[in-house]
C-alpha cells in the first residue's frame, strides 16, 4: 500500500522530500493536478470539485493514507474528505503557531506569505484570530512564486525584482519569522533569504506535517511497508518520461541545496 501525496502542482513535492526523510520505506504515489494549477487564484467552488475529482482517482489506488500537500486545498475541502474515506487524511496550514512561539521575548512580527485563497479562507482566519493575541501576524498573497514554480523557473534574477515589487509596501525590518505558508514555496526559500534581513527565520508546515503522517502510521503499525519507490501521476496520467522524472529529481536537489542550475 503506498502513501498518497496530492496538490495542485509541484509544490506537494516539498512535503513529499520530508516525507522521505521521516519514512524512507514507504511507497508513495504523488498525484499533481497540473491541469488545473493555479488552484489559489480559482474560485472556492471550482477548487474543491478539481480536489475531489482527483482524491477520488487516487483511493482507487490502495492508499493507507492520504497528505493534502497544499495548504489551499486543505483550507477548502480536508473536513469533507475525512468523511468521505476511511483511511486517514492529513492537511497542511501555515506555521502560524510555531511562527508566533519563536517570537517570544523578540519584539518582532510574523509574516505569513501564501496563495490570495488561502488567506481568504475562513480556516485561516480562525487560526490567526485565535492564536494571535498580541496582533503580531501580518499576510501576502505571492501568487507569482506558485507560477514561477511550475514554470521551473528558479533564477534568482527574474525571482527577486517580482519579490522586492510585492514586498516594497512593507517595513521588512519588523519581522523576524517569515511563514512560508504555500508548498511551492520552500523552493525560493534561498531567494528570500536574500531579500529579507539575514536574521529573519523561515518556517513552512512540511516537516510538522511528515511528522504526523509517521506518527499516524505507527499509531495504525503501517510503517515500514515499502522501498522508497515513488509513482508519480499528472491530473489521472502516470509520468513516466524521462524529462518529466529528470525534473522531479531537481526539485529534490533544489530543496537539499544542491541544485545550481537556473
Amino acid at each position: 500500500m503506498r502513501i498518497g501525496l496530492f496538490d495542485s502542482g509541484i509544490g506537494g513535492m516539498t512535503v513529499l522530500h520530508q516525507a522521505l526523510k521521516f519514512l524512507p520505506y514507504e511507497d508513495y504515489l504523488f498525484y499533481a493536478d497540473t491541469k488545473h494549477v493555479p488552484y489559489g487564484e480559482k474560485s472556492k467552488e471550482e477548487v474543491r470539485e478539481y480536489i475531489i475529482q482527483a482524491v477520488e482517482f487516487i483511493a482507487k489506488h490502495n492508499v493507507k493514507a492520504l497528505v493534502i500537500a497544499c495548504n489551499t486545498a486543505t483550507s477548502i475541502v480536508i473536513e469533507e474528505l475525512r468523511n468521505l474515506y476511511s483511511f486517514p487524511i492529513l492537511g497542511i496550514e501555515p506555521a502560524v503557531k510555531p511562527a508566533i512561539d519563536n517570537m517570544a521575548g523578540r519584539q518582532k512580527k510574523v509574516l505569513v506569505l501564501a496563495t490570495n485563497l488561502t488567506l481568504k479562507e475562513k480556516k485561516y482566519h480562525d487560526l490567526v484570530q485565535r492564536i494571535d493575541s498580541e496582533d503580531i501576524v501580518d499576510s501576502l498573497a505571492l501568487p507569482g512564486l506558485v507560477q514561477f514554480a511550475e514554470n521551473f523557473e528558479f533564477n534568482e534574477n527574474r525571482v527577486i525584482p517580482y519579490l522586492e515589487k510585492e514586498l516594497s509596501s512593507f517595513d521588512l525590518q519588523q519581522y523576524g519569522t517569515v511563514v512560508l505558508g504555500c508548498t511551492h514555496f520552500p523552493y525560493f526559500e534561498g531567494i528570500l533569504r536574500k531579500v529579507f534581513p539575514e536574521e529573519v527565520d523561515f518556517i513552512s508546515g512540511s516537516i510538522g506535517t511528515a511528522k504526523n503522517l509517521q506518527r499516524i502510521l505507527e499509531s495504525k503499525k503501517l510503517v515500514n511497508q515499502g522501498t522508497g519507490d515513488i509513482q508519480y501521476f499528472k491530473s489521472g496520467i502516470e509520468v513516466k518520461d524521462s524529462f518529466s522524472l529528470s525534473n522531479y529529481q531537481k526539485l529534490f536537489q533544489i530543496l537539499d541545496g544542491d541544485y545550481a542550475g537556473n
